[in-house]
């Protein structure tokens, strides 16, 4: 049975908070709404069951953070679209469920709400899956039931570039001003066949015209809060957040400190503007290469798991509890982490600093899981009843 608050704010010292915290993260699902997993070993092969020298996640350190759900992101850069998306998508959708078969003691595929809270009563570590970029739809509605069968259940309709399907908000080139009209189909599409509509990279414009078709809740699977960072169209407006909540939809909030902090943001973004050049010239690995190389050239203010907090906070301030997660970008935001939250290990000190806070036991396992938990039964819920 989980601890009442009340005991927490007694006069208990911070050992025994930080025990009470770990208690916490090791008794409620912790779903996290993207990792980066698949990109980091299909780039550089390592053994994720063991401990890992390198990168944010290994099984070892998944279990000493209490985390349960990790959505593999299925990332398909934005140069593949027209040109090898769909393969790209299959590729590390294998490579997802060559982990579980090889190590069916750790890992295993989850489909479902249902297959999530069994693993997590059986030991094992969740693996469910969302596709970073529609592109591997490729003007095909039928691969949006196609992937629901390969085990995607979110799909972001962008990454950084506009595509066949909505505007991206890296992208100056708002070609459709929002969703396309193939864009639109496949909302409607991603709804009937179960799989939750991610609203992360997409423009203003786009995200407001998927409100206004989605008939079930949607989520953004890894943003944070433009109130914090003015201008970064990557991160979600105030007036977006209460419309996502008015819906009843999902922020889960991102890690990386250009998400959380504003001089980090500021200081990134010449960075950031120079990978996007290389990334059209030479591809995504050597925009990836150029961006690891300046941040340990150029030390950037780095944000804090108080900062990471103060997110979750001003969106509970804003439309509540029940509409705020954890999307961390581990193994997608390089160096960027927060001191306190390098890796998946430390999912307890976030629950750490929401106690603080004053938050309950009830309120942080919301945060953890429930209230994505909440969208995916709904958006289940819905394709159910459109198939009988």
């Amino acid at each position: 049975m989980l601890f009442s608050l009340i005991v927490f704010c007694l006069g208990i010292d911070d050992a025994q908070m930080q025990a009470k915290a770990q208690k916490l993260a090791h008794s409620v699902i912790i779903l996290d709404g993207h990792v980066d997993l698949p990109y980091r070993l299909i780039e550089e092969m390592e053994d994720v069951s063991v401990r890992t020298p390198k990168g944010d996640f290994d099984a070892v350190r998944a279990q000493e953070g209490g985390l349960n759900a990790p959505f593999m992101s299925i990332y398909v850069p934005a140069e593949l679209e027209g040109n090898g998306a769909k393969a790209k998508a299959e590729e590390l959708i294998q490579l997802v469920e060559g982990l579980c078969q090889k190590n069916p003691e750790k890992f295993a595929i989850a489909h479902s709400v249902d297959e999530v809270q069994a693993q997590f009563k059986q030991g094992l570590i969740s693996f469910p899956m969302g596709m970073e970029n529609g592109a591997p739809i490729e003007g095909d509605l039928k691969n949006v039931a196609y992937f629901h069968q390969r085990g995607i259940r979110y799909i972001t309709l962008t990454h950084s570039k506009s595509n066949h399907i909505c505007d991206s908000s890296y992208d100056e080139n708002h070609q459709w001003k929002g969703l396309s009209p193939f864009g639109k189909q496949v909302v409607a599409e991603m709804n009937r066949v179960g799989i939750m509509v991610d609203v992360s990279h997409i423009s203003d414009d786009s995200f407001f015209q998927v409100m206004e078709l989605s008939a079930v809740p949607v989520i953004a699977s890894h943003s944070s809060c433009r109130h914090f960072t003015p201008g970064f169209e990557r991160n979600m407006s105030d007036e977006m957040i209460q419309l996502l909540a008015k819906k009843g939809g999902v922020i889960q909030i991102n890690f990386g400190s250009s998400f959380i902090k504003a001089d980090y943001q500021k200081a990134a973004d010449g960075i950031w503007k120079e990978a996007g050049r290389i990334r059209e010239e030479q591809g995504e690995d050597a925009a990836k290469a150029f961006m690891e190389k300046k941040m340990k050239e150029t030390p950037l203010p780095r944000a804090s798991v108080k900062d990471v907090a103060d997110h979750i906070e001003h969106v509970i301030k804003l439309v509540g509890v029940d509409h705020v997660g954890l999307g961390s970008d581990f193994d997608g935001v390089g160096d960027s982490l927060p001191d306190g939250l390098r890796d998946v290990s430390q999912y307890p000190n976030l629950f750490l600093e929401l106690m603080k806070r004053g938050y309950n036991e009830t309120e942080i396992e919301k945060i953890a899981s429930g209230n994505v938990l909440r969208v995916w039964r709904a958006v289940e819920a819905y394709a159910q009843k459109q198939a009988e």
